[in-house]
């Protein structure tokens, strides 16, 4: 048994056998029947779905596009203007 404490902010500090045990610095909670069981998270993407604000999705290149054109507007087309 290992044992920890719980912060007033309500934070742990999970002990290094058990984190080398879950493998993951992503992990999840489950209560069953009054009892915590913590679980690794392997695949965050579906873990994370409740998130997102948008239901389309983008490809990294449309979304490093998107962010070039922000930055072109935003450093360049204002400095032309003036």
């Amino acid at each position: 048994m290992i044992t920890a404490k719980i912060t007033s902010k309500g934070q742990v500090t999970i002990p290094k056998d058990i984190r080398d045990v879950l493998k993951s610095s992503i992990v999840k909670f489950n209560i069953k029947d009054g009892k915590v069981e913590i679980e690794p998270v392997k695949e965050i993407a579906g873990s994370l779905k409740k998130y997102t604000k948008t239901v389309k999705k983008y490809s990294f290149a449309e979304e490093r596009e998107t962010a070039w054109q922000s930055i072109i507007k935003e450093n360049y087309v204002k400095k032309e203007k003036l």
